[in-house]
């Protein structure tokens, strides 16, 4: 029997991130979905929810987008060690160690030659900061032409899995965590059942076993505002046709789930009470911890607030697109900008941000179903000697 004790005192000692296939074995037989953090606005949001996440015992996955983060920095500012080194500083102040990186939607979008080298430079740059789960996102590569489901997917799964072998070269003895995506996020037809045990089927004959996939379900990234800047309710996601692809994969003897994206515009009571906790199993927020900084810094930081709003919509305002709306969608943009000018925000507002970010994870952490993970995880890994394998 693992006590609570051992636990933390496991969690607490400094080591690197979790390898995320870890996780999804840790709680397979659970009724849970595990909240993947995009944190991209300050250390104090990450110290918010591992806060939490050691209260109750959780494990946490933190992730940014190759478009968020990059070599480059980005739209957000972070390159791959940088937003490595950020995570470890909070874990360090936090004493919680018991979260994975991520890197999320490592997209190619055309398949050229020169995009595909520039994904395997930026999965290389993961590689060598630690990450230790990797999305591959050729997705926006369905061919709506083809006639069958076989030629509609040939050519996200050929691209995805020269980056999925090259993810294995690189990482070599290191345990890490996959997540492939078979439906665009954001798009208005739902992948079919067919759609996503082909993608998984083809990618396990080929050696390449996921733990996560992305589906079209109905979700989108983002928020959608009204004239006052309150976010809509988002309520599409289609839970019928995603349980009925995780029943298909299982029928077929994958134990891949469910990477649920876009739920920041989805009520808490409403991932409570409608979302299938085990076959979700991870569940992406990440506008709003933007959204919680920047209601921070309206507060204590309004001139510094003022200006990040100003540019905002200066740059990427239209004349006929409510400023509401402009701010929504295109404030991440901002982060990057005025990067060194949040860092340097005042005490009072940091610690505000730590607060309300530790309290609206613990009410992700009711909703999603997260208690004690933590701990399932360390018995998986004790059970099939993994403690020191990481």
């Amino acid at each position: 029997m693992v006590s609570d004790n051992e636990v933390i005192s496991y969690f607490e000692n400094p080591k690197t991130p979790l390898p995320m296939n870890f996780i999804s074995e840790g709680v397979k037989e659970v009724n849970t979905i595990i909240a993947a953090i995009n944190p991209r606005a300050t250390e104090e949001v990450i110290r918010g929810i591992l806060r939490a996440a050691k209260k109750t015992l959780s494990v946490v996955i933190f992730e940014l987008a190759l478009s968020e983060m990059s070599l480059s920095g980005g739209y957000t500012g972070y390159t791959p060690q940088k937003f490595a080194d950020r995570c470890r500083t909070a874990a360090e102040k936090e004493k919680w160690f018991a979260y994975s990186l991520h890197a999320d939607h490592l997209t190619v979008k055309k398949g050229t030659e020169e995009e595909m080298s520039n994904v395997m430079k930026e999965i290389e740059a993961r590689v060598e900061s630690g990450f230790t789960g990797y999305a591959i996102d050729t997705s926006f590569l369905f061919d709506r032409e083809a006639n069958d489901v076989a030629g509609q997917l040939k050519n996200i799964i050929s691209k995805g899995l020269i980056l999925f072998d090259f993810l294995k070269e690189k990482m070599g003895q290191k345990e890490y965590g996959l997540e492939g995506e078979v439906g665009e996020i954001g798009i208005t037809e739902y992948t079919s059942v067919e759609e996503a045990t082909y993608y998984v089927k083809a990618l396990a004959e080929k050696g390449v076993y996921i733990d996560y996939l992305a589906i079209a379900n109905g979700s989108t990234h983002g928020v959608s505002v009204n004239a006052k800047g309150e976010v809509v309710p988002q309520l599409g996601i289609n839970v019928q046709r995603t349980v009925e692809i995780v029943k298909s994969l299982k029928q077929q003897g994958f134990s891949t789930k469910i990477a649920q994206h876009g739920i920041t515009g989805t009520p808490v009571e409403v991932i409570a009470s409608t979302f299938p906790h085990g076959s979700i199993v991870k569940g992406n927020i990440g506008t709003f911890w933007q959204r919680l900084v920047q209601k921070i810094l309206a507060e204590h930081e309004p001139d510094l607030y003022a200006k990040m709003r100003k540019w905002v919509l200066d740059k990427y305002g239209k004349p006929d697109v409510e400023e509401a709306t402009t701010y929504a969608k295109s404030s991440k943009y901002a982060w990057k900008e005025f990067f060194d000018e949040v860092e340097n925000i005042s005490a009072e507002a940091k610690e505000a941000i730590i607060d309300k970010a530790e309290k609206d994870m613990n009410a992700f952490i009711e909703a999603l179903k997260m208690n004690n993970t933590a701990v399932f995880c360390y018995k998986y890994m004790s059970e099939n000697q993994l403690l020191e394998k990481y």
